[in-house]
């Protein structure tokens, strides 16, 4: 049997068509998620909402807004991939988020850029559940983890370039430019073709339900699956939301001299998610195991939480090196969501591959809730700390006891 080196084989897997289009996608995708956090406040104030109790109010109003859109979504195109298809959902929540952001451009009142918010929140829940799903099928078994890989790394590089233009550009700009970036893509949409799992299932298996969200909770060994499936995610996204997010507070409360940028810490730990992806899914095919590379991982991060949380007096270069690294330990999420694809049968995989990330990506709201009442009684990094070892004990017993999917023939239905 002929041996495939590894550069042929990156080679063979960038230009698959799919990849190219759900990765460029899901760029813009995460182009459009971080350039609001960046742009929230310039953007307020040139509507008039000058007060810092004000700036407050209305921003948690729009990334609520956008949240709820994002959790909403997350339900609709996973059923939606699973009934009318995997390119149909992938298109239309790149429309979605596109045209949302165009509009975004043009407000001039909190309530019409909340209800867009709401409205680029459901085109962003859908994008990288539908591309993932369709990458994971139409890709050889033992070569889909690259595909996914690809689709990650250049996905979370869209942070760096709504980094850029956040600063140089103007609000309204910047979202012209996200929102022309979409809808660029979808004239990438010639070449790209339906996954042939999804289609058999559509043509020949009419007797199947398809896209049935309810049915991942009427059974208890599915639900147990699909809830690892969850909690195996949680800790990125304590990352992000706590120790990022939070960055100037954890500087203060760790004595450094400099006062910390949110948006510099949030810069440097998406810089590190862009190669730990990379390096996440690489691994994991070169191993042939997501399991056994997810849990270096996720003991990595625990690691670099713990360096984190005790560096008092760190220079401002070393916590933003931190923060790099913080980003490369946590950057399993490419492995972490093909492992969500290959858990469950075609008839209800986009359904699970869509609404796990998103669910995830919510769980910020409980995670920021818990911080916030803990470090009122024991303080900032105490309170870090206990969320830190519960988010990664629950996860870490997640994927132990999931089972391996490298390799796994995907070609096979949920029962009922």
């Amino acid at each position: 049997m002929p041996v495939t080196s590894p550069a042929s084989s990156f080679k063979h897997y960038l230009l698959n068509a799919s990849v190219i289009v759900a990765a460029l996608g899901y760029f813009v995708d995460i182009y459009d998620l971080v350039l609001f956090s960046i742009v929230r406040i310039q953007s307020l104030q040139d509507l008039g909402i000058t007060g810092q109790a004000q700036l407050l109010e209305n921003g948690v109003l729009l990334l609520n807004m956008q949240m709820a859109g994002m959790l909403l979504g997350g339900v609709a195109w996973g059923i939606l991939g699973d009934k009318r298809g995997r390119l149909s959902v992938l298109f239309g929540s790149i429309f979605l988020y596109s045209a949302a952001n165009i509009l975004n451009g043009f407000v001039t009142d909190i309530p019409t850029y909340a209800f867009l918010r709401f409205v680029a929140g459901v085109g962003l829940a859908g994008e990288l559940g539908a591309g993932i799903t369709l990458v994971s099928e139409v890709l050889p078994k033992e070569k889909r983890g690259y595909g996914t890989m690809v689709v990650a790394t250049i996905g979370i590089s869209g942070a760096i370039l709504a980094g850029f233009v956040g600063a140089y550009f103007g609000w309204r700009t910047a979202y012209f430019i996200g929102g022309g970036l979409g809808m660029l893509l979808l004239f990438l949409r010639i070449g790209v073709y339906e996954s042939g799992m999804f289609k058999n299932l559509q043509e020949t298996q009419l007797h199947v339900t398809r896209g049935n969200f309810l049915s991942l909770f009427t059974n208890g060994k599915r639900f147990r699956k699909y809830l690892k499936c969850i909690l195996i995610g949680i800790p990125i996204w304590y990352v992000v939301g706590i120790l990022i997010t939070f960055s100037p507070e954890f500087g203060l409360a760790l004595n450094i001299s400099d006062s910390i940028s949110a948006g510099k810490a949030v810069s440097y730990c998406y810089l590190g998610l862009v190669f730990g992806d990379f390096a996440s899914g690489y691994l994991s095919q070169q191993f042939r195991s997501r399991r056994i590379v997810v849990l270096v991982f996720m003991l990595l991060l625990a690691v670099t939480i713990g360096i984190y949380l005790i560096s008092e007096h760190i220079s401002e270069s070393g916590f933003y090196a931190l923060c790099v690294a913080l980003g490369f330990a946590s950057g399993y999420w490419a492995v972490f969501v093909t492992i969500a694809a290959e858990q469950f049968g075609t008839n209800i995989r986009a359904t699970v591959t869509t609404t796990v990330p998103n669910f995830v990506r919510g769980a910020v709201v409980p995670l920021t809730l818990a911080f916030t009442v803990l470090k009122d009684s024991i303080g900032l990094i105490p309170a870090a700390l206990a969320l830190a070892v519960v988010s990664l004990v629950v996860a870490i017993f997640s994927i132990l006891t999931l089972t391996e999917t490298y390799g796994k023939d995907l070609d096979y239905m949920e029962p009922h």
